[in-house]
């Protein structure tokens, strides 16, 4: 199996399928919020065009009404996982959400609910906002608080469930080891042409209609979902369109969260040694890549 990783913007989803074409691939996908059906000019979400004929799985899974959750992706994603290997053929797992390519392909089990606790806290994450229930996660567990971002409500409210009811986050996220064993390749830029790219992607879907995309799905009922209504662009295309900011404003946040989060990709992938790392711009990407999960050897 094989594994592609990184930040975003830094062309995972051109060599997952180049890939996926060299070795008789299928592609599986590990971003959160391309499981959400109509979200996909903010999420940047691979066109029939760009599949190239490779099949793609675990996209368009979810309302943008329902939650998402990793334990319902990890079954989701194993279950194709495996139907790839009965077809003969070879899983790429794609994605830059490092939690649910951890549930993928690592031994992780995840504790339970207790919903008199997460109807409290979602009640001050209502109440509250999300920025003061990470304050409250970033006392209670630093390293847990550093892998969420503050918009994130949902993951800030089921760490805070976690932690009442284990005593720690960052404590159930075991050390790294593998269930399903894959060659593990990331891909990523240098951090000044890195920003630049976020910066042309955003505008880029601007101009191909995430605002009208965002009007579409509030009608679906995206402001009801607690995990679609938080996603970068999506949150700040709401906002406007609630008159917190004008548009300019919607879009410099975009950018300028976009980046956030990818630095905190970069610390989440930079921790497993197991990554073979490439630097997207290398005109020999894909050959090293076939080379490494041919052999092993880049």
């Amino acid at each position: 199996m094989i594994a592609v990783v990184g930040p975003t913007a830094a062309g995972k989803t051109a060599l997952s399928v180049a890939l996926a074409e060299r070795l008789s691939g299928e592609v599986v996908n590990a971003d959160s919020m391309q499981l959400y059906r109509g979200m996909d000019i903010g999420t940047a979400k691979v066109t029939e065009a760009e599949r190239r004929g490779v099949p793609h799985h675990v996209f368009d899974v979810l309302d943008v009404t329902e939650a998402a959750d990793v334990a319902g992706y990890q079954k989701l994603a194993r279950d194709a996982v495996a139907d790839i290997r009965a077809r003969g053929n070879r899983p790429v797992l794609v994605g830059g959400s490092g939690l649910y390519v951890q549930a993928a392909l690592d031994e992780m089990d995840f504790p339970g609910t207790d919903p008199a606790i997460r109807a409290r806290l979602e009640a001050e994450l209502d109440r509250e906002g999300s920025a003061a229930l990470w304050e409250r996660l970033r006392t209670a567990d630093p390293a847990a608080a550093k892998a969420i971002l503050p918009s994130n409500g949902r993951r800030i409210v089921r760490a805070l469930e976690v932690i009442e009811l284990t005593g720690s986050f960052t404590a159930s996220l075991p050390e790294p080891k593998a269930r399903i064993e894959a060659v593990r390749i990331g891909v990523d830029l240098d951090t000044e042409t890195l920003d630049e790219r976020i910066e042309r992607r955003v505008e880029t879907m601007w101009k191909a209609g995430l605002v009208e995309e965002v009007r579409e799905l509030e009608r679906r009922g995206l402001r009801r979902g607690r995990t679609a209504s938080r996603a970068l662009g999506y949150q700040q295309v709401l906002a406007h369109l609630a008159g917190e900011y004008d548009e300019d404003e919607a879009f410099r946040r975009t950018v300028q969260g976009t980046r956030r989060f990818v630095r905190r990709q970069r610390s989440w992938f930079k921790r497993d040694g197991r990554i073979e790392w490439f630097d997207a711009a290398d005109p020999e990407l894909l050959e090293r890549a076939v080379r490494l999960a041919a052999s092993g050897s880049a």
